[in-house]
Formats: C-alpha cells, structure tokens, sequence
C-alpha cells in the first residue's frame, strides 16, 4: 500500500498502521533505535525496548508510559521470547558495528548472525505477527560494481557485512519456512539528531561537528574523496515505518537511501557551510582505518519507492542544518553538566 500524502496525511496513515500495536525494538538505546521508538510513541499501546548496552545508553531510550525497558542481549532466548511471542510489529537494529566487527569478530558473529537467528525462532511461533522489520547495511555492497547500487548487488569486504548479510539470508529463509513476515532495510550512512559524538563509533557529520565546537582541525581520512550516501534521520524513519506498513515489502529486501555521492570533503565543506564556518576552516588528514575498504557509495532508492511511495523529503543541507540546531542544544547540555 503506497502512502499517497506524505506531509499532510503522515500521521492519520501511521496512527492507522500502528495505532494501538505491540511493538518491539531490539537496538533501542541506539541511535537509530531511539529514533525510531520516538516516532512509535504516539500510536503504539506498548513499546518494548530490548538492549543490552554495550553501545547504546539508557537516557536516550523515551521515557513514556506505554515504553518498557529491557537490558538483555537479543542472543538470550528465553529472555526475549515473552516480549516476540506478543508482538505486532518487531523492529530488530540491535547489532554490533562495523569497527567492532574489526576489534571484535566473534562478539559481532554472535550478535550480528547468532542474534538474529535467535529472533526469528522466538518469533516464529507468534501467528499475529504482521512484520518483522530486519535493519541491514549497504556495507554489503563493499566498492559496487555499479551505482547506485541496486539489491541484488553485493561485494561483502567486512566481517560487519558478512554478519549482516547472514541475518537477511536467515531472515528471508525463516519466512520461507516459518511464514514469518521478514522485511530487510539496507541503510547508507544515517545521520541526524540523536547521533552523540560522544559515542566513539558515531558517524562523520557529528564528529565534524564535534570538532568544530572544540575549535580542532577536521579529521579526514585518507584523501577525503571517498563517497557516501547521506540520509537525514528522519527520512529513514519514514522509510522503515513506510516499509513495515507495505504488503509489498514482505519477503524482500529494500535500500534506504538518496542515491545521491558526496565526497567527505563536500561534506566537510557543506558542514563549515551551515555552521557559520570558513570554507578553509583547517582539515587534518591521517592515514585510512581498516574498516575504509569502500571508496563510493551510493544505493538506489527504486525498489522501495516502487513499493511503499518513500522519497526523501530533506537536502543533505536541511539535514545538517537540523542536525547543527540540535547538536549546539547538546553541546551545550554537556557543558551544563560540566560546570
């Protein structure tokens, strides 16, 4: 079913969907988890939130009477099993990251991979559940042999991909074999409010930022004309709740993205733009990480367009401009705290 009014009728379609649904959100003390639980509050009746902690924080988890929180590890099964047995929706972004996965393969096996089988033979039981939402990675693409990338395109260069690209694959059987309604979302490199430059696997525009309010040179790595595709937050919320609402995304798998590159040194050079910043605001080069194996990217945006109506509605401008207005809010919150 494609939402045909975007703007205007978001929240009558949504309160439609979800209204008065018991939801599950594994990955909720994250950054795209609590983002998506704030988009959740106002139609779902109960909201179960599931983390364990190891990146995420408790404070970023809503306090709301209709959201519980769990401090448990999607690899426990009896510990999750009453919460997935219940659930109308299940939202699965728990995960280790992709520095991590460097740091810490088989921590990243057992969440990434193990984890997630784990939550589809909890869920597999549960005959009212209408979708299980699976949050993925264009890291799979790896260097795409051609952009935007579409999904039936990989080139896995990371144990985070592989890991991940194992939880579609499991995601996919399981409804093959179990009927559970599996949809798999393939982010490219999300930013926005909620993005604590704090967390030391948080994303570039928050570190630029970061450094910006410390008066410090912008850290780059490499030459800087590596690519990526930006999302603003809120576009992607759209996106996963568009794609959890649609018949036609059951059993497959959908990008989330703008199809859109831009160098991270456009990207520097656009950030020093909305923050008020010289355009030869000093950059600091340092040698690539382990985990830089990608040189562009860029994911296409059609398959879910086909199925759910998603577009974008932000510029890569609007977005960091948002995501500056809350950033100085932070900084200054921490330095409140400090005094």
């Amino acid at each position: 079913m494609k939402r045909t009014n975007p703007e205007n009728g978001q929240h009558r379609y949504y309160a439609r969907i979800f209204g008065g649904c018991r939801i599950v959100v594994t990955g909720g003390a994250g950054f795209l988890g609590s983002n998506l639980v704030r988009r959740l509050l106002p139609y779902a009746a109960d909201i179960v939130v599931i983390d364990d902690l190891y990146t995420g924080r408790r404070d970023v988890v809503p306090s709301a009477p209709n959201v519980s929180f769990k401090q448990v590890s999607v690899a426990d099964g009896p510990a999750i099993r009453p919460y997935l047995q219940r659930a109308d929706y299940i939202f699965h972004f728990a995960a280790r990251n992709i520095v991590l996965s460097m740091e810490q393969p088989a921590s990243d096996f057992e969440v990434n991979a193990k984890g997630t089988m784990q939550m589809l033979l909890e869920s597999a039981g549960n005959i009212g559940l209408r979708r299980f939402v699976y949050a993925s990675t264009s890291s799979i693409y790896g260097n795409a042999s051609r952009l935007p990338a579409e999904e039936d395109q990989y080139n896995v260069t990371v144990p985070y991909a592989a890991s991940k690209m194992c939880g579609e694959l499991l995601g996919i059987a399981y409804g093959q074999s179990f009927g559970i309604p599996f949809t798999a979302l393939r982010f490219s490199n999300v930013f926005g409010p909620g993005q604590v430059s704090t967390n030391p696997y948080c994303g570039v525009v928050t570190k630029f930022m970061e450094r910006l309010v410390r008066q410090e040179p912008l850290q780059i790595f490499s030459d800087g004309e590596q690519t990526r595709d930006f999302t603003y937050v809120d576009d992607a919320m759209d996106a996963v709740l568009d794609a959890a609402a649609s018949p036609a995304t059951k059993g497959s798998v959908c990008n989330i993205g703008t199809g859109v590159e831009t160098t991270i040194n456009e990207l520097a050079q656009r950030v020093c733009a909305v923050t008020g910043m010289p355009d030869n605001y000093p950059r600091e080069y340092v040698e690539k990480r382990r985990i830089d194996t990608v040189q562009r990217r860029a994911v296409s945006m059609k398959r879910l367009q086909a199925s759910t109506g998603w577009r974008p509605r932000h510029s890569l401008d609007q977005g960091l401009l948002k995501t500056w207005e809350w950033y100085r809010q932070e900084a200054n919150v921490r330095k409140g705290d400090e005094a």
